[in-house]
Formats: C-alpha cells, structure tokens, sequence
C-alpha cells in the first residue's frame, strides 16, 4: 500500500504552517502559478512519462496543504483551485481511491468547512466509480452525498444498490438503499449513513466528519426529547418550564442539556422551545433541514 497519500492526511493539521513558511519565501501566489502552467492531468503526464503515481502522490500531497492551508489561514477561504487540483491528481492515477473519498469531501461540505461545491464531489465520486468499478466503498460514498448534498434519495438509493452488487459489499448497503429511498431526507436516515461512514473510516479527516455529524444529529434527538418533555410539563403547570434545569428537575425527561460536545442548549422560557446554540462547534445552519 501507498503510504504518501495517507500520511498527507495525517499531517494535515501541520500541513498550514509548512504552507506558510513556503508562501513567505516564494510568494503567497506560488500555487495559482502553478495550476494555472499545469491546468490538466494529461499535460502534467506528459511532462513526467513513467512516473505518474510518484506525481498524482505529489499532487495529492499538494492537495491537502492547500485545503488545510486555505481553511487555517486564508480569510476569503475561496478554495478555487481544489477542484483542478484534485482533478489532477486522479487523472495522474485513476486508482487513487483516497483522492475521490477526501477530495470529495473537501469539496462538498458547507463554506467554510469546505468548498461548498457539492456538484463537483459528485461528479469527482461518479469518475472514482467509472475507473475503479469494484470498489464499493466509492459507490457508498457517492449515495450518501446524492443523499445528504444534493437531498436526491433516488439516485442514492440507485448509488447504494448498485454498491451492493459489487462482489465482498457488505448486506447492510441493500438496507441502508431501501431506508434513503423510503424515508428520503429523515434524520433516521441521515443518522444510519453517517454511522456506516464513521465505523468503516480510518483515524483521520473522512471519520472526523462523519462523527460531527453524528454529534449534530445526537444533539437534535436531544433537543426534540426535551422539547417534548417542555409540552408536559407546562400541561400540567400551566406554563412552560422557566429553564432547562427547571425541566430536568421535574424528572419528565432524562435528555441531556447540553449538546454532543457539551455546549449548553440554549433555551427560550416563553415558547418553552430548546435549540443548538450558534456558539457550539457543532452548530451549522444547514442542519435546520433535519428539525427540530
């Protein structure tokens, strides 16, 4: 196994300030530079005849220091050349499984956690699915980004299924396809793939995302839990709580009050209504798609 494309994952957190040290002596523009002489993966392979996996490992490599460069330090974080830059790359080497998953990712979640272009990680999964047609793991992929991106539940299911029909997939991706074509964008769904995602992914960027979004997802069961305990207790008292810790020690509900990562929920006394604090890490607008 290939070990540069994984360990640029795991320097990802280091990769920002090697970017900066490099920008400070060459020129905050260097990369644009070179995307803009080398603008495709065929004419970076015909520069460097024979060794296009040492390249596609270098381009990967440049890859994740621009991402992780552009989210740590840029103030725009525009993320203009990722697109290019990851399409470099899996032109160099097709087989590149890693480049479509992360790639895909950096490019798909909300400005400014990513690019926020989930058309493009799609387009990159169904290329990662054209030339490596055994993998299941990209067609799994590709469901769950129709599914949670582009809220296509048919086309995910389709994705999921045809994931299934590749020799050594696991049964669950028949299930996980029926559960997205029934119940379309619910947050059961939402919570299945995401916890497919997070046990099957090694330490690093891909497992790290799915288990935000599962503590997000966590936290709104949360807060429809203690929601609903707010509506029993104002029947009975004839007003809604006065605060959370008021509705805790009336012992109708055992949820907690603080989120997955333990920000405080905030809560408004009037409407008796719990809600994901702005202030939590967690917290994301887009999240108002799934309740509460």
């Amino acid at each position: 196994m290939r070990l540069i494309p994984y360990l640029a994952l795991l320097l990802l957190p280091v990769l920002p300030l090697v970017q900066q040290r490099i920008d400070g002596r060459l020129g905050s523009f260097r990369v644009q530079h070179e995307a803009l002489y080398l603008w495709s993966g065929e004419h970076v392979r015909r520069l460097t005849p024979g060794f296009e996996n040492l390249m596609a490992d270098i381009y990967w490599l440049r890859t994740v220091q621009y991402f992780g460069g552009q989210r740590a330090f840029s103030t725009d974080k525009r993320f203009d050349l990722l697109g290019p830059l990851v399409n470099i790359t899996t032109a160099l080497d097709p087989r590149l499984v890693i480049a479509y998953r992360y790639g895909a990712t950096f490019l798909a979640e909300p400005w400014p956690m990513g690019a926020g272009k989930p058309e493009e990680a799609v387009a990159l999964l169904r290329r990662g699915v054209a030339q490596n047609p055994r993998d299941w793991r990209l067609r799994q992929d590709l469901g769950m980004f129709y599914f949670f991106f582009l809220s296509d539940g048919a086309h995910a299911s389709e994705a999921l299924m045809e994931g299934a029909r590749v020799p050594g997939a696991p049964p669950f991706l028949k299930a996980l396809a029926a559960q997205v074509l029934v119940k379309g964008g619910e947050r059961q769904s939402a919570k299945m793939l995401w916890q497919q995602i997070y046990e099957q992914s090694e330490p690093g960027q891909l497992k790290d995302n799915a288990g935000l979004h599962l503590a997000q997802l966590q936290s709104l069961d949360a807060i429809d839990a203690l929601n609903e305990a707010a509506m029993e207790f104002a029947r009975r008292a004839g007003r809604p709580p006065a605060s959370l810790e008021e509705l805790r020690r009336s012992g109708l509900t055992a949820a907690p009050v603080v989120d997955a990562v333990g920000t405080p929920f905030e809560y408004n006394a009037s409407t008796g209504k719990a809600s994901l604090s702005p202030r939590s890490p967690i917290w994301r607008r887009e999240l108002a798609k799934y309740g509460p």
